[in-house]
């Protein structure tokens, strides 16, 4: 058993008072329930360095579906590994239970049945997990993390930090060191080499040598995993403001080209698209709703040349090829929606059909934050958006902050007697 580096209230910088208030409510609520309850990860870390943190993520002994008890707006979610989300309105709190460590199983021994809810369990495929369900001591769970300067607790019932793995000295030199031995923790999850590019990037740390050997020999790897993670760490970084940083020191390390070879050696047009991204994402204290998930990937792919302007007159075709990303349909729709408009936005004096009916259609929102963003056009951009302020908001893109059109609820058929109706059917 290793002892812990454990600080007290008086001796560390973090307040409750910069503790996500519903944060709070969790941690409390799990405490008062006769349970351990932390906040760990990047949120402890972002508290210490004196940094607004964008989650606040929480660790537990309770069960996920102890949790569920506790809370009634409590979803549980995952198969890899089941966690406790809980909502307030559009916040999420992501409550884990401590895991353990997984010793490594033959591929023969690995498991393809989906896990039962009442069996903590864990299976290593090939080195890589694949199901991990099996619960842990605080300890253990500091020790599965990816890197020591996210792997630090902080405990709601004494107000102390309590390290594990070395975390606070890392602040202190500024490194990103993983936690075991890189060569098995990479394997384990490939993602875990980009998360290492991004975090150093994001906070201006070096990363610790063997950290980087271990990336150049097992970088391949990472054009296995999941598409449908990596797109989603790819809109983690381009909401940061730290977008054009991260890139950089992901094609520095030779993952950016495997992840998405469209963006192998990027252009000029490229970087300059991620530094604008990244000066209009400071401007907010948090991903403002505007920047929906079409305008974040256009970042990339308008200035990459990989997204054309509609053709009047024939059908659309909007599939575009980005590596192993799997960008949904409507996010391109959207975008190449707005990059057929924008020309015409940019025409000193556009058509006044077009500049009537511009206003009411669900790309407009979109196409004004794009001439705002990437555009030096600041008359073009007061001109429209006047005509938007003085324009009815389109019914389609109403209470959904992507801009897509939200989904209507189909009405039941009246049933006998007057004044009565069905309930509305599922969909």
């Amino acid at each position: 058993m290793v002892e812990p580096v454990i600080v007290p209230r008086a001796e560390h910088t973090i307040s409750r008072r910069e503790i996500d208030p519903d944060a709070l409510k969790v941690l409390y609520r799990l405490a008062q329930g006769q349970h351990t309850a932390y906040l760990v990860g990047g949120g402890v870390r972002d508290l210490l360095l004196g940094r607004r943190p964008k989650d606040f993520d929480i660790a537990t002994n309770a069960h996920p579906y102890e949790i569920k008890k506790l809370f009634r707006n409590c979803w549980i979610i995952g198969r890899r590994f089941r966690l406790a989300h809980v909502k307030f309105g559009q916040k999420t709190i992501e409550v884990a239970t401590f895991r353990k460590n997984v010793p490594s199983q033959p591929p023969d021994s690995a498991s393809d049945a989906p896990p039962e809810t009442t069996t903590d369990e864990a299976t290593k495929h090939d080195g890589i997990i694949r199901r991990d369900n099996t619960f842990g001591t605080p300890e253990e769970d500091a020790f599965r993390r990816d890197f020591t300067v996210n792997a630090m607790f902080y405990d709601i019932a004494t107000y102390s930090i309590i390290d594990f793995v070395g975390g606070l000295g890392d602040l202190e030199r500024r490194l990103i060191r993983s936690i075991g031995d890189p060569m098995v923790r990479f394997v384990e999850d490939p993602v875990r080499m980009l998360r290492a590019a991004v975090l150093s990037a994001r906070l201006g740390f070096d990363i610790d040598a063997l950290v980087l050997d271990a990336i150049a020999t097992l970088r391949p790897l990472i054009a296995e995993a999941s598409g449908a993670r990596l797109l989603e760490e790819y809109y983690k970084i381009l909401r940061s403001g730290y977008a054009e940083a991260s890139f950089r020191a992901l094609d520095r390390l030779g993952l950016l080209g495997l992840m998405t070879p469209e963006l192998e050696g990027p252009s000029d047009a490229v970087w300059d698209s991620l530094a604008r991204l990244d000066a209009y994402r400071r401007r907010f204290k948090e991903p403002p709703d505007t920047l929906t998930n079409a305008i974040l990937i256009g970042a990339l792919l308008v200035p990459s040349e990989l997204i054309v302007r509609r053709t009047p007159g024939k059908p659309s075709d909007t599939r575009v090829s980005f590596g192993i990303l799997p960008i949904a349909r409507r996010d391109l729709d959207r975008l190449s929606q707005v990059v057929t408009v924008l020309p015409r936005m940019l025409e000193p004096d556009p058509p006044v059909r077009f500049t009537r009916s511009l206003p009411q259609r669900p790309a407009f929102r979109d196409a004004l934050l794009w001439l705002e963003v990437f555009t030096d056009a600041p008359d073009e951009l007061a001109r429209w958006t006047a005509l938007k302020a003085a324009a009815p908001t389109p019914p389609s893109a109403e209470g959904d902050p992507s801009g897509h059109p939200k989904r209507r609820r189909r009405r039941g058929r009246r049933r006998g007697g007057r004044g009565k109706t069905s309930e509305p059917s599922a969909e």
